[in-house]
């Protein structure tokens, strides 16, 4: 189990990350490529990442064993900015940070050549490493951002409205049954017995779309406290929606005459008044209709892949997918960040074997 130990300040510096991070989706993802399960959430997403790799996850194996640790530097801070500023971050480590990382690896007596160089500090490996992750993130993550960033929003739609609800101890409390709020301890499922202290210095939390069963942190104390967590899969493992916390541009002119013949006035004000969020109950009253008929018309806009549906205690809220903005917006969609996807922020690391 790992402890964290909460201050006052370190609850006033709670946080949510922005957005997903490019470099902890990159190498969770790295994980489950590995595994070998029959699932809907991973299992067709698998199938296609393995057939667009040339080698990189031959070379990127020994770095990121299956299970347990992995160097921090993989993960850099400015992995939620967007993989170029990521990349450039991961080509600017220290050399001396290298090696200590590396040094851990279980296999590092065994490691291939050129990680033994990296681990030295020669730069041209150090290229060689980023030009391998950049590929595997291309070929691997970025076909699929837009559902990693539905997912995560999705996520962070709840987590908003529990911190406005109850403030941080709300926020806390919301999170996923591997993470339990005993204040001024938030108890975790982990691999290994540790206690982390913040001493100050708050806590970013970050859902993730490839983390899988138990939460992953830093090992090094001295790093800036990152919880990574698993957010909530939809089963048919294909999910998708907006920034959340962010309401949806406003249809464009005469785009909500339009929406009303392409899906009917009522289902239309459905799409319209779903916004950033909101629940069926509080949808019904916006719409003015039937708890039932909010919940059905809310099934049919989900099941269009124009909404998406995330249970919470026993409330569920709805959220506009990426889709169901762009059809708001008159079909322009959202530009991803640049140098993180295309459409189709401790040293050592523990992870679960089965992460």
């Amino acid at each position: 189990m790992l402890r964290v130990h909460f201050s006052e300040l370190d609850l006033a510096r709670l946080r949510m990350a922005i957005r997903p991070d490019a470099l902890w989706e990159t190498v969770l993802s790295f994980h489950r490529l590995r595994e070998n399960r029959a699932e809907n959430v991973y299992g067709e997403w698998r199938s296609e990442a393995r057939n667009r790799l040339n080698g990189e996850g031959r070379l990127l194996a020994p770095l990121i064993p299956s299970r347990g640790y992995f160097p921090d530097f993989l993960t850099p801070a400015e992995g939620v900015i967007g993989c170029d500023a990521a990349m450039d971050a991961l080509h600017a480590t220290p050399a001396e940070r290298l090696h200590a990382e590396i040094d851990r690896l279980p296999s590092a007596r065994a490691l291939p050549g050129w990680i033994r160089g990296l681990a030295q500090g020669e730069r041209r490996p150090l290229d060689r490493l980023v030009t391998v992750l950049r590929s595997y993130h291309e070929a691997a993550v970025a076909p699929y951002w837009p559902h990693i960033q539905a997912r995560i929003e999705a996520d962070r739609a709840a987590r908003g409205r529990a911190l406005l609800d109850g403030g941080a101890d709300g926020l806390l409390s919301s999170l996923p049954p591997t993470m339990r709020w005993r204040a001024p301890v938030l108890e975790v499922d982990y691999p290994v017995d540790r206690d982390l202290e913040l001493r100050g210095r708050g806590l970013l939390l970050l859902p993730s779309f490839f983390c899988r069963r138990m939460p992953v942190t830093y090992l090094n104390p001295e790093l800036t406290p990152v919880l990574v967590y698993p957010v909530e899969h939809a089963r048919s493992g294909v999910p998708a929606q907006p920034r959340a916390g962010i309401a949806p541009a406003p249809a464009a002119p005469g785009q909500t005459r339009v929406l009303g013949k392409l899906v009917g006035h009522t289902r239309s004000a459905v799409l319209l008044e779903v916004g950033g969020g909101c629940t069926t109950s509080e949808l019904a009253r916006r719409v003015g209709v039937s708890l039932a008929s909010a919940s059905q018309h809310a099934s049919v806009l989900r099941e269009a892949g124009l909404v998406h549906t995330l249970r919470q205690g026993g409330a569920v809220l709805h959220t506009l997918t990426p889709l169901g903005a762009a059809l708001l917006r008159g079909g322009v969609p959202v530009a991803p960040a640049r140098g993180v996807g295309r459409q189709s922020s401790m040293p050592v690391r523990s992870t679960p074997a089965t992460m």
